[in-house]
């Protein structure tokens, strides 16, 4: 597990983020008795993505960086899309990313507590049951500028809806027939205050208390109760919720009347949300890309998740030095997928296996290098590192090298293999063309070359310049392998905003409306690839860079007869380009 503190205290120079800020603020006043405790609250209805990613690093580094603690709790407050598969896929994800959570907490941990608050705000006559549609209750809301009208329900008497309430949670009670809602002001002009629903009714059976419970708090209801049952200080949120931040406030100060929480109770405090060009990141889209089979499951490679970013090759460490780089603001803004792209090659530079891949091969052979004869090269891992050392790569007469690598009517400035011209083989000697041969229909399917025995990597003569380096492989001593390439998936720069406007237009379902926007070309499998022999010793997702071609790994899929390889990135910004 990689110490996070670690990175903090390398970045320690840098300035603090506004949130950091207010952190460190509030720890010179002595709030919460000086400690700094954070929550990752997801909701078990789908896989994290790379925006969780965002708050992940915020809310457990912040807490690492003070010496606080961050518990994961999961808001598991809607039976119906929840389930232990996510549960499982989430903490895996947050270790993956580097992350350790203090304690593991459920907000159905407190539904006791939160149904004995509920009970108390009836007796109170601070809430009461509604009867009124889901319609009725949001025409009754009023508009920003206009007051609400109140529920003909508000103002029944505290017995009945007691009575009504217990018939909400005993299964008498049909979803959609009534409601609880906190009885505030429906003339408030922030719109949460309208007296908001805090309880409705759902008959599906919950993936941890089963069917002990139909009547369930609302998010905005449990989740300041819970941050306040955990004793959490800081409830890091993203910027939607600045609206709600009042509620928050007045739920827990009902929840505590009488007392003093000035300098002892969470405090919410926002930031800007993670939005990829390129990408989709709603879980309910993303749900759908998955069950209408649009991707190959929520590991998809070309899926913005964080198991999907695993797979596809990126590391844990490229993830937080991007999200490092973006920073946290109190405005929400497009981030260029390239940068993210940056921090993954930038990372990957450092810590992935040099190797010898070709996808596209054509057959070279060195008419005058010895027939049988077989030498072994030593190849450097990581010239980055001098730590990783290095392994054997076989050198023979006939080798496989990239088909765009030889022209046989070559411009004048292109460098690689073309007849009359040298060129080195990396590793091993320089080698001059001597032509080629093609099949009836023009296709090159052999070119031929000479070697210089003396200009073997290592020699005096080695040192003869020549413009062109080229990767290669040795035809008996290396793999075939299955290559996928992954582009983005989406063919429009924002396609949350363009997915809204197609079904508007058209008034369609969202599976309509992202086929019009899919890229069709988002995957290309290779299955005439070879790579070396030295690959199938490597653990599955192993970091690769493919010498020349780009930054690859192991897939999951992968089987030592079966070798399967997935492109990460390219070696260069080639994002803008394809524009």
């Amino acid at each position: 597990m990689t110490d996070i503190r670690n990175e903090e205290v390398t970045s320690e120079k840098k300035s603090l983020n506004f949130i950091e800020q207010i952190v460190e603020n509030d720890l010179k006043e002595g709030k919460n008795g000086g400690k700094v405790q954070t929550r990752f609250p997801p909701e078990p209805n789908g896989y994290l993505h790379i925006g969780h990613a965002k708050a992940i690093c915020l809310d457990f580094g912040l807490a690492a960086r003070h010496g606080g603690v961050c518990n994961l709790r999961f808001d598991d407050t809607n039976p119906t899309k929840e389930d232990v598969e996510y549960v499982e896929a989430i903490e895996e994800d947050i270790k993956w990313l580097g992350f350790e959570w203090g304690n593991v907490y459920y907000a159905s941990d407190y539904f006791q507590q939160l149904w004995d608050f509920a009970v108390r705000l009836i007796k109170e006559g601070k809430a009461y049951i509604d009867e009124q549609t889901s319609e009725q209750i949001a025409a009754q809301k009023g508009t920003p500028t206009q007051p609400g009208t109140e529920s003909p329900y508000r103002n029944r008497p505290i017995e009945e809806n007691l009575a009504l309430f217990e018939k909400m949670n005993s299964g008498e009670i049909e979803e959609g027939a009534m409601v609880l809602r906190a009885k505030i002001d429906m003339a408030n002009p922030n719109m949460h205050f309208r007296d908001p629903i805090i309880y409705r009714v759902v008959k599906h059976p919950h993936h941890r208390t089963g069917t002990t419970w139909k009547a369930y708090p609302m998010y905005d209801f449990a989740h300041g109760q819970s941050d306040f049952f955990e004793g959490v200080t800081h409830s890091l949120c993203t910027l939607e919720f600045v609206v709600h931040r009042p509620l928050y406030d007045l739920f827990i100060d009902w929840l505590k009347e009488g007392n003093d929480l000035n300098d002892n109770r969470p405090r919410q405090y926002e930031f800007n949300k993670l939005n990829l060009s390129y990408t989709l990141m709603s879980k309910r889209n993303l749900l759908t890309l998955v069950k209408e089979g649009l991707v190959n499951g929520w590991d998809d490679p070309r899926m913005p998740t964080i198991c999907g970013f695993r797979r596809r090759g990126y590391s844990p460490e490229s993830i937080r030095k991007f999200v490092d780089k973006i920073g946290y603001t109190t405005y929400d803004a497009l981030n260029e997928f390239a940068l993210l792209e940056s921090a993954v090659r930038e990372d990957l530079n450092a810590r992935a296996t040099r190797v010898s891949a070709v996808l596209n091969p054509v057959k070279l052979i060195i008419t005058n290098y010895p027939e049988g004869e077989v030498e072994e090269l030593d190849a450097i891992n990581n010239p980055e590192d001098p730590e990783a050392g290095s392994h054997t790569i076989e050198f023979s007469r006939e080798l496989w090298i990239e088909r765009e690598d030889f022209m046989e009517d070559a411009p004048k400035k292109y460098f690689r293999m073309t007849p009359g011209q040298e060129v080195r083989l990396k590793n091993a000697y320089i080698v001059k063309c001597t032509g080629c041969k093609k099949d009836e229909n023009g296709n090159i399917t052999e070119v031929y070359c000479e070697y210089d025995p003396h200009t073997k990597s290592g020699m005096p003569d080695a040192n003869r310049k020549v413009k062109g380096t080229l990767h290669w492989l040795s035809c008996a001593h290396c793999l075939s392998a299955e290559v996928r390439l992954y582009d983005r998936l989406w063919k429009v720069e924002n396609p949350r905003d363009e997915l809204a406007a197609i079904r508007e237009a058209k008034n369609c379902e969202a599976l309509e409306a992202m086929k019009e926007i899919i890229n069709p070309d988002s995957l290309q499998i290779l299955n005439n690839c070879y790579v070396e022999k030295y690959v199938a010793t490597l653990p599955t997702l192993s970091y690769l860079q493919f010498q020349r071609i780009g930054y690859f790994n192991i897939d999951k899929e992968s089987a030592p007869d079966k070798l399967i390889f997935n492109r990460t990135v390219g070696l260069k910004d080639t994002f803008k380009i394809k524009n």
